[in-house]
């Protein structure tokens, strides 16, 4: 069955690239004067990175540092510059106070400077990698448990957040529920990334028909971590349209919803999920 075309549908995004520190209004000042810079440039939908106002502290730092999102004021402060750009505005996400521990909540900022959906990352990253520390994200973060599809004037957006990456189910259930675009805001590590970040992004594009939205964080951090960076815009059929490589700055591309029609019409897969049994011979 064909997808039906849509108007509207064609659009600038402007992916933040920056290498976020311990200090929050440090952190606010650069991610402002980058998404200025993609503004000025034509980018009517701007994303920033993972942790994009705080980045590298501890659990105890983080936690005496943030606030619970009805008393934070760097998101409102964001809104505001989205309504001052007359733009929409993905703040990747920030550490919210949630109970005795953090929510790493993304923000999708209106226009009219309104909040219209946040995320909370589902997938924690409690993993060991060989030669690097421990990363226990679990012991600092509550674990989100809800997808979330945000409506933007040229289609709908499925958000997610870093590790989240590595299951497709996810992005499976968002894009059979509409969205026509996927974001990835991240802090990937620089070994995983240099292994994983591009086929896995490339992947998620290609297995749903969609757009992928991926801006990233980059370098050395203030606790030692270095994060890959290569913010990515891949289309529909996997080719990268824009690749923000290892420094700090923003990447721009058009992006035509038709392609996504396209490319779903010519592979049907979304529509083809099969429920079967697994069968174990002993």
């Amino acid at each position: 069955m064909n997808v039906e075309a849509t108007i509207s549908n064609i659009f600038k995004v402007g992916l933040v690239q920056m290498t976020s520190s311990d200090v929050i209004d440090e952190n606010i000042k650069s991610a402002e004067a980058l998404i200025r810079q993609a503004a000025a440039q034509g980018a009517e939908f701007v994303l920033t990175p993972e942790m994009t106002t705080l980045f590298g502290s501890d659990s105890q730092q983080m936690m005496a540092s943030i606030f619970t999102e009805q008393e934070d004021t760097s998101w409102r402060y964001f809104a505001a510059l989205a309504k001052e750009l007359n733009i929409w505005l993905l703040l990747g996400s920030i550490a919210v106070k949630k109970g005795d521990k953090a929510a790493n909540r993304s923000f999708l900022l209106s226009p009219e400077g309104k909040k219209v959906v946040s995320y909370d990352k589902i997938h924690m990253f409690d993993v060991d990698l060989p030669g690097e520390k421990q990363y226990r994200e679990s012991n600092a973060y509550q674990a989100g448990d809800q997808a979330v599809l945000g409506e933007l004037p040229w289609g709908k957006v499925g958000l997610s957040i870093c590790y989240d990456l590595r299951f497709p189910y996810l992005y499976r259930m968002l894009a059979q529920a509409g969205a026509m675009m996927l974001t990835v805001p991240a802090a990937f590590t620089y070994v995983t990334g240099k292994a994983h970040w591009h086929t896995l992004l490339q992947a998620r594009a290609i297995e749903n028909g969609a757009y992928l939205f991926a801006p990233a964080q980059v370098g050395d951090h203030a606790n030692g971590r270095k994060t890959y960076g290569h913010s990515l815009i891949i289309d529909p059929w996997g080719q990268i349209l824009g690749d923000g490589g290892e420094e700090v700055g923003v990447t721009i591309a058009e992006i035509d919803l038709n392609n996504v029609i396209e490319a779903r019409n010519r592979i049907a897969a979304l529509t083809h999920d099969k429920n079967v049994a697994i069968v174990e011979k002993v």
